[in-house]
């Protein structure tokens, strides 16, 4: 047998019946953040969500140090939350992705050498990045900062009006721990 498949028959145990259910929350250590390691792709394949951590934004000070990019959720389509929230959603990733295809011009010949449109995609990708940092109950022993419950709506609208350009003109410390973009708006007053 193989790590495929006995992750498969581990897998298939896991399931509804008419006498109950079983759900399971699994964590997965991954390698050196390498999602590409062969036992990670093994499991990653039978689960709905995954939530990757990383390093790299936890040693940045972004908690929760989720990875947007690589994590993902078979429940993110329109039937289950809505064309919008898929949209926003997708917009988000798109951005970042952009983002973080810029990264090897950007260490090399740093910002001011991107076109105006690159730049633009830096400096919202940037507020996003930040915006994703909302203060989370979880997070106040690392961060200091007071959690604070955001109705999905609220972070919805936040992430839209960030993604059509509406606060460009605020610092991207505005958009960090904040919960809602009112609250960005706000925060950007006193900086």
């Amino acid at each position: 047998p193989t790590l495929a498949t006995e992750m498969g028959e581990l897998q298939e145990r896991i399931s509804t019946t008419v006498e109950g259910a079983i759900t399971s929350v699994q964590a997965i250590y991954i390698p050196a953040d390498d999602i590409t390691d062969p036992g990670v792709v093994a499991a990653f394949g039978h689960l709905d969500a995954i939530t990757v951590l990383t390093r790299r934004l936890s040693s940045q000070g972004f908690f929760p140090a989720v990875d947007p990019l690589a994590s993902s959720s078979k429940m993110l389509e329109a039937r289950y939350v809505g064309e919008r929230h898929v949209n926003i959603a997708n917009g988000v990733r798109e951005v970042l992705a952009s983002y973080e295809a810029l990264q090897d011009i950007i260490s090399i010949l740093g910002t001011e050498e991107l076109s105006e449109e690159d730049r633009l995609v830096v400096r919202r990708a940037r507020r996003l990045q930040r915006f994703l940092t909302q203060p989370f109950f979880s997070t106040e022993q690392f961060t200091g900062i007071p959690g604070q419950f955001v109705p999905l709506e609220e972070t919805l609208r936040g992430f839209e009006e960030i993604l059509e350009g509406l606060h460009d003109d605020l610092p991207e410390q505005a958009f960090y721990m904040v919960g809602t973009i009112d609250d960005a708006v706000e925060k950007a007053k006193t900086l």
